[in-house]
């Protein structure tokens, strides 16, 4: 009995260490230690838990703490992550967005469903609730002046390269209506207060303007974060016929770089430095008296190296202005420096990595031109 256990055992490491198997087949997080017997996949700590949530799919048990039967074994060498992928993965639309282990959990668990549960992927030309180039419904959205949840009805049309949303749902004009290229969508779970929750944000006059969103069902709301990027992505293949998929993939909605709070002084840098919540935006730091705020306070454009913008520890010698945070950053652009303070030490070393990895980017001539706007305005 114990001889047949170890032979169990050392199959099974077998399987495991195969190179297919080394990432989670549903996140990409490295050394997953779980693994679904119905499906032959290796998992995360993390997506075991979602597959727990669908018993009529998926069984899963520990690599480590569990026993593993020959039969089960078997099942595994059998399958594993390259054919699973191969199954469940064969027929993803380019525009998907495919979650990793730093995603929230509604995005994991609507992929892990969409794959083994609802089969999305297995056939090509599938029609799918986000890929009609048009999608009407309700989503609760926060209200700019009270802060309060409201339904209200939202039209995304690929037609018209738009998102409306209008206040009554029998009302015949939207109250806003925005251009598909403009749009950006990301999930804010913590931010809103809310699993399911989104942040579209879209410019208004060169503006960042934000609309926070929800919907109860979370197949509901990912649904319609994927119907933007599907729009967005057949939008950008008629702007630019010659740009290949992959180059237009990653034009669609992105996460932002870093959030958090900082203290700021102002320009004249004599001002006393007052806490705002800031937020990252590939070159757009924008900061906001409160994270939900729907318009930012101001913005500050984050050019390239070799146009002259850098990042420096600390603040210049002699800085005055009251502050109560003392782990200083200081933005140098062609025009000024912006001063920041941060919390901790960490706070400070996570801004200068993500200022550094902007500022270490060529600019685009689309950045070139945002550039120019900011250097007007001010």
């Amino acid at each position: 009995m114990a001889g047949g256990k170890e032979r169990s055992m050392k199959a099974l490491k077998e399987v495991w260490r195969r190179p297919e198997n080394s990432l989670c087949a549903d996140c990409g997080k490295p050394d997953p230690d779980w693994a679904s017997s119905t499906l032959g996949v290796f998992i995360c700590l993390s997506c075991s838990g979602i597959h727990r949530n669908i018993p009529s799919i998926s069984k899963v048990k520990s690599l480590k703490m569990d026993h593993w039967d020959d039969a089960q074994v078997q099942f595994l060498a059998k399958h594993g992550n390259a054919v699973s992928k191969a199954t469940y993965e064969a027929h993803i639309p380019i525009y998907y967005y495919q979650p990793n282990y730093n995603d929230c959990q509604v995005l994991r668990e609507q992929w892990i469903r969409a794959k083994y549960e609802r089969k999305e992927f297995t056939e090509p030309g599938r029609q799918l609730p986000y890929s009609d180039g048009v999608k009407e419904g309700i989503l609760w959205k926060r209200a700019r002046d009270n802060g309060q949840f409201q339904p209200r009805k939202f039209l995304l049309s690929e037609r018209e390269g738009c998102l409306k949303y209008f206040t009554k749902q029998d009302a015949k004009e939207p109250k806003i209506n925005v251009k598909i290229d403009l749009i950006n969508a990301t999930f804010q779970p913590v931010k809103i207060g809310n699993p399911n929750g989104l942040q579209i944000t879209y410019l208004k006059d060169n503006k960042t303007r934000n609309i926070f969103v929800y919907h109860e069902s979370g197949k509901e709301v990912v649904d319609w974060f994927n119907a933007i990027r599907s729009v967005q992505f057949h939008y950008l293949k008629v702007a630019f016929p010659i740009a290949n998929d992959n180059e237009i993939k990653n034009r669609l909605t992105r996460n932002f770089l870093k959030e958090g709070y900082m203290e700021k002084t102002g320009p004249k840098q004599r001002e006393a430095f007052k806490k705002r919540w800031f937020t990252l935006d590939h070159r757009r730091l924008m900061y906001f008296k409160d994270p939900l705020d729907v318009f930012a306070k101001g913005e500050v454009f984050v050019g390239s190296r070799e146009n002259g913008y850098s990042i420096q520890k600390g603040l210049p010698s002699g800085t005055q202005g009251n502050f109560s945070w003392h782990h200083g950053i200081t933005i140098v652009t062609p025009d000024r420096e912006y001063l920041f303070t941060c919390e901790t030490e960490t706070d400070q070393l996570d801004w200068i990595a993500a200022f550094t990895s902007i500022i270490n980017q060529p600019m685009t001539p689309q950045e070139y031109a945002i550039e120019a706007y900011f250097k007007f305005k001010s």
